[in-house]
């Protein structure tokens, strides 16, 4: 039997999917008292509004995109789309320079000057065709590294940075190109421009189907969900209930295949053998012929230093950081002067949010404003201290709120959580830092598969594919 450590949206995953490959029930092991992981929805259905302390959307693009909504087409989840002409799809601001500023969303837009930026960004363009080629010494660098070069610092400081800090909270300054930009990255390393490099891979390349059939999924049918979203340019969905609702009809779905899933239940040491793998949880020993792991890495690492010392530093190698997510709703409707996603903040504007995100625009929140503010990441420790309290964090968030959004009025409720250490940073040579981890499982014949956000991705189309992807990749069990 196999067993998946891990009952966050990754270990789930992987335990449906095994269920699909080889038709027998597993085990899960998850630490903490309940299953989700980062995902956590608070429900206030009688007042019609809900709190988010995780992600609270999902977007159909790509293979992994096409994977997700095939998950919820057998789940038989029902959900609710905003279409790519939804105010919420079309308006995301930054907040840079004392002001707010809408992003350009059309190519109108493209073409005009728009602040914060001194000139239109189709100039971006011309900058990267008369840039020079320059190889990259080892084959990668941060992405603003690589913006910034072909495409101009003000594009970098203005709209990748603030982008990677909605993403994973990071600094652009620290993350690899190849966690967003691996294919431009590769244009313009072998042809010696980006633009450059997507004309001429137009010529050499057969055009790939839009559910990504380079990776072998979907090749003969694409799942209903995702030729409906194509078809009708869904932008983003989101589960009916929050999108908890999500892990937990997971949950139900396992448990009803008689897959174990076992709360409370933290593995310490794994020890492999010729055939097989003991995992110790909490003292009793657990056998199994393959464990596959969606443990953060540097949890991964403390179960395996005894026996691997080499891979537990592999592992510790991929960094973390910690995020407060603090969640207003006012007892008013029409709080937000300017409908939108939401807004981000550029690192360079030195303001102790990442950004907020407006819920009751992107999704019905009847007579409520509800918004949530993200603060920390790579910077919490500098802008809060080692141990901020809830009421720090509060204060903080309601005084950036009231000087950027004018809201001056007091939150009728509100949540903060502290999540430490929640999402895993891909720095620069996190690409080859994973292969070089699975390339050392590979060539030492563990019985173990890696899948979840500190490999292959930190959304939850990502986590998904990387556990299905994991699975495929096993040997058959006997």
């Amino acid at each position: 039997m196999a067993i998946v450590l891990g009952g966050g949206l990754s270990g789930l995953s992987a335990a449906y999917y095994l269920l699909k490959k080889f038709g027998q029930p597993t085990a899960i092991f998850e630490a903490s008292s309940r299953i989700g992981g980062w995902i956590k929805t608070e429900k206030h259905k009688d007042r019609g509004f809900i709190f988010e302390a995780g992600p609270r959307t999902i977007r159909p693009k790509g293979i992994s995109g096409a994977n997700t909504l095939e998950m919820i087409e057998d789940l038989q989840l029902p959900i609710e789309v905003v279409t790519s002409s939804h105010v919420a799809a079309k308006n995301r601001m930054i907040y840079a320079k004392g002001q707010l500023c809408m992003l350009p969303n059309s190519l109108k837009g493209v073409l005009q000057t728009i602040p914060p930026f001194s000139q239109p960004l189709a100039m971006a363009l011309f900058n990267d065709l008369k840039s020079g080629p320059k190889k990259i010494k080892f084959g990668d660098e941060s992405i603003y590294d690589f913006v910034s070069r072909r495409f101009g610092k003000e594009l970098a400081d203005y709209a990748i940075s603030p982008m990677i800090c909605g993403i994973c909270a990071g600094d652009a300054k620290e993350i690899s190109v190849r966690f967003l930009m691996d294919e431009l990255f590769d244009k313009e390393q072998r042809y010696g421009g980006v633009m450059k490099g997507i004309f001429l891979s137009k010529l050499n390349d057969k055009k790939k189907d839009n559910a990504g059939t380079s990776k072998g999924l979907f090749q003969d049918k694409q799942p209903t969900m995702f030729k409906e979203a194509v078809k009708n340019k869904w932008s983003m969905y989101r589960v009916n209930d929050g999108l908890e609702t999500l892990p937990r009809t997971l949950n139900d779905y396992l448990l009803a295949k008689n897959v174990e899933v076992n709360l409370t239940s933290e593995c310490r040491e794994i020890v492999f053998g010729e055939n097989s793998v003991r995992l110790n949880i909490k003292g009793q020993d657990v056998e199994a012929k393959h464990v596959v792991s969606s443990i953060p890495s540097f949890k991964l690492a403390a179960c395996v230093k005894d026996q691997h010392p080499g891979l537990a530093g592999q592992l510790m190698a991929i960094p973390y950081v910690d995020v407060a997510v603090v969640n207003l709703q006012y007892n008013s409707k029409d709080l937000l002067k300017q409908p939108a996603f939401g807004f981000l903040v550029p690192p360079l504007e030195k303001r102790p949010i990442l950004g907020v995100i407006f819920d009751s625009c992107i999704f019905d929140m009847e007579e409520n404003t509800v918004i949530t503010v993200m603060m920390g990441g790579k910077w919490f420790e500098q802008y809060y201290g080692q141990n901020p309290t809830q009421k720090d964090l509060l204060d903080i968030a309601l005084r950036e709120v009231s000087q950027i959004l004018g809201i001056e009025q007091e939150p009728k409720m509100s949540r903060v959580h502290i999540l430490k250490k929640c999402i895993p940073q891909y720095n620069v040579g996190h690409k080859q830092r994973v292969q070089d981890i699975r390339r050392y499982i590979q060539r030492y014949k563990l019985p173990i598969s890696l899948c979840g956000a500190a490999y292959d991705g930190v959304g939850i189309n990502d986590v998904i594919l990387s556990a299905r992807m994991s699975v495929e990749g096993m040997p058959v069990l006997h």
